[in-house]
């Protein structure tokens, strides 16, 4: 299984798109701002499940801030990183991950891509898919029973 982990789109569907039809993930996560991106590709793979969560500037959006998953057999917890400082202190999202029995923690916000692992879960940012600084850069998980892995790439 391959999970795509788009966060921080701002606007920028084109690269959403181009990151689908690269990547060819059996689930998208978008860790928000803007979740209504994810909305619009949605139309462009209807088949193709998505998992969101909003971010600091998606006013107006109901969905949890948080939530803890399960694909592939792995539980993965999801946020787009506002309600836990994490431009700050990222010393909580392991902590809250540890708690959540979590095999990775996925964040967004920070616009920076970051991939950490302690041996037991991987910390995972998958950057600005909107290119907000200029890089466009995206995630891939894979899940198979041989391998669990998280890594983050820039979108050329």
């Amino acid at each position: 299984m391959r999970i795509l982990v788009l966060a921080d789109s701002h606007g920028r569907v084109e690269n959403m798109v181009r990151c689908v039809e690269f990547v060819e993930p059996d689930h998208l996560l978008h860790l928000g701002d803007c979740v209504r991106d994810a909305e619009k590709l949605q139309r462009y793979f209807p088949s193709l499940p998505m998992t969101t969560v909003p971010g600091n500037c998606d006013w107006g959006y109901e969905d949890e801030p948080e939530r803890l998953i399960e694909l592939g057999g792995r539980r993965i917890f999801m946020l787009h990183g506002h309600t836990r400082g994490v431009k700050y202190d990222l010393q909580r999202l392991w902590y809250a991950g540890r708690e959540y029995g979590a095999d990775a923690v996925v964040f967004g916000h920070t616009h920076t891509a970051l991939v950490d692992y302690d041996g037991a879960m991987y910390l995972m940012n998958p950057g600005s898919i909107g290119g907000v600084h200029a890089i466009a850069t995206y995630g891939v998980i894979t899940v198979n029973p041989q391998k669990f892995d998280c890594s983050t790439y820039r979108l050329l």
